[in-house]
């Protein structure tokens, strides 16, 4: 039964009678002390030979050999119990089954004869318990003679049994004691889930008013908003006719025979009549971008030429010593709106001009990356201090100057030149040093033109063009409006227009008759012309159609390129 060089053999157990079963547990319980295992594995031990040696070797005999198997890393102390097992059984749990339990590996083979051969295997906990020497001692420990003592075996069982029930009690109690304690952390924690319920709960109850009264604020601020841009906008149409009235007045006066003083003064007249009606038209473009409704009409525009004109609008407003340089490359061009973007232009110029006594005023465009044009006005002036550089993009806020008390304005030119700028789909931003002079950089995307050039929307319905309107924004070059069939063709008649999106039901000439009209006229034959309706068929056979109820960007611009690529193909009979 010896195997490898790592097996020793340390003794053997004739299994005859009960009484060597007995035996046999000593010596198993008694190898296993000296082999280092502790008391409970000396006690499983001792029940798993006891049980397996009872069932294998029954009334035929059998015999027990102890082992140990020194592999290094993983002692093992091994017994094989060879022997005919008994005939009938124990019931279902047998003595084999028994000892898997308690061992930790059970092997069974079987001889055709009926014998059996059982090896049980229990891990040793130190290596140093297979050394030559240790298991010389055990070698001489398990062969001195010893008879069964069935009644010490007894005796020892039941205080093994008195001990682990010793054992169990201690278990039992500390088991009560870990319920009794978790029990009272459950309470706490449940305890505490309650407190923070709570406290959320009420938490919850306050965002949740805080939300309202931000939105009533929301309201309220929007409310203020809408009322102020409307006061600005009334105001600013109803200063308007008398203003004017006033520079008439003066206009006359100047022409009548007056003498110097009367002239002198009614140029005063004059002069602060034109300061009062720029203001005036300052705060009504203001309240249009305050409003929102600051139409954008892009076209290209050519940067190096705007710059052009405005350079020569503001030369003469130069004080004596004062240099004027614009640096423009050639070529930059721009897909905007050039009124609005010539306002916020001439606002920089005119706003470095008023606050620069000497030095020069530099305009300069780069065009840093694509997609991106850059326009800084820098000027040598007296500067705006650090904690004024965001306020005076506030409206009606001026950055107090004693160098200058003469230079003072309305306190909304860079208000509405930085909402126009934002409008264009840019940015304004502001740097300066005081004593030094100032640098505003106006940041705008170099969107190149659309695929569609001008198109006409023809549609009595203002809100159905002003829909389509900002729907063809990003493909059209310019959105021009008629409001019926009449209207449209005068449109035609008086201009360019690469092509028509018409509403088939108008009032007076529908967009049918406009249709025929235009097909029978052999300058606008090939016209390309998009029918729309909220009709869900085409009303004429192979001409473009687009169902006003499933209208976007993307599918206007989609049938509006296909149009222009294939007009007249098609004929429409009158």
């Amino acid at each position: 039964m010896t195997g490898g060089s790592s097996v020793r053999r340390l003794g053997t157990v004739e299994l005859l009678t009960d009484g060597d079963v007995v035996l046999l547990r000593q010596v198993g319980r008694e190898a296993g002390g000296l082999l280092g295992l502790d008391g409970q594995d000396q006690v499983r031990l001792a029940t798993a030979l006891s049980e397996v040696g009872r069932e294998v070797a029954g009334t035929a005999g059998g015999l027990a050999v102890l082992e140990v198997d020194g592999a290094p890393g993983a002692p093992e102390l091994v017994v094989h119990v060879l022997g005919r097992p008994a005939r009938g059984g124990r019931g279902d749990v047998t003595g084999v089954t028994a000892a898997q339990r308690l061992v930790d590996r059970v092997d069974v083979t079987s001889d055709a004869d009926g014998s059996r051969t059982v090896v049980l295997r229990k891990a040793l906990p130190d290596a140093r318990a297979v050394s030559p020497a240790r298991l010389d001692e055990v070698r001489a420990s398990l062969s001195r003679p010893r008879a069964a003592d069935a009644l010490g075996e007894l005796r020892v069982q039941n205080t093994e049994l008195v001990r682990a029930l010793e054992a169990l009690a201690a278990r039992e109690q500390d088991l009560v004691r870990a319920n009794e304690e978790l029990e009272e952390t459950n309470r706490g924690v449940m305890a505490m889930y309650t407190q923070l319920s709570d406290e959320l709960e009420e938490t919850n109850s306050g965002v949740v008013a805080l939300y309202a009264e931000l939105d009533e604020r929301g309201r309220q601020l929007a409310a203020a908003n809408d009322a102020k841009t409307r006061f600005l906008r009334s105001v600013s149409h109803e200063l308007r006719a008398p203003v004017n009235s006033i520079l008439g007045l003066t206009s006359l006066l100047a022409e009548g025979a007056l003498d110097e003083d009367q002239r002198i003064q009614v140029g005063y007249l004059d002069s602060s009549a034109r300061a009062l009606l720029g203001m005036v038209n300052e705060l009504l473009d203001l309240a249009r971008a305050e409003s929102g409704r600051q139409h954008v009409h892009r076209v290209r525009v050519d940067l190096a030429a705007l710059l052009g004109d405005l350079q020569g609008t503001v030369r003469p407003l130069l004080r004596p010593g004062v240099a004027l340089h614009v640096d423009v490359p050639t070529g930059v061009e721009l897909h905007t709106d050039p009124d609005l973007l010539g306002r916020v232009l001439r606002n920089l110029l005119t706003n470095a001009v008023k606050f620069t006594d000497a030095g020069a005023v530099d305009v300069a465009v780069t065009v840093p990356e694509d997609g991106v044009v850059v326009v800084t006005v820098r000027d040598t002036g007296i500067g705006i201090p650090a904690e004024h550089l965001e306020t005076v993009f506030e409206e009606f806020f001026q950055v107090p100057n004693r160098l200058q008390p003469s230079a003072k304005g309305t306190g909304l030119g860079l208000p509405y030149a930085r909402r126009v700028a934002e409008a264009l789909g840019g940015s304004l931003q502001v740097a300066s040093v005081v004593g030094e002079g100032s640098t505003f950089t106006l940041t705008l995307e170099r969107t190149t033109a659309p695929a569609l050039g001008r198109v006409l929307v023809v549609d009595d319905d203002d809100a159905a063009r002003a829909v389509v309107r900002g729907l063809l924004a990003p493909s059209a070059a310019q959105v021009v409006e008629a409001r019926d069939g009449a209207e449209a063709l005068d449109v035609i008649a008086a201009g360019a227009v690469d092509a028509v999106l018409m509403d088939v039901r108008m009032p007076g000439v529908d967009g049918v008759a406009a249709l025929h009209t235009l097909r029978a006229d052999a300058r606008w034959s090939t016209l390309p012309v998009v029918l729309m309706s909220t009709l869900d068929e085409p009303p004429v056979a192979g001409v473009p159609f687009v169902a006003k109820t499933a209208l976007d960007a993307d599918g206007l611009a989609d049938v509006l390129s296909r149009a222009t690529g294939t007009a007249g193909a098609t004929e429409v009979a009158p």
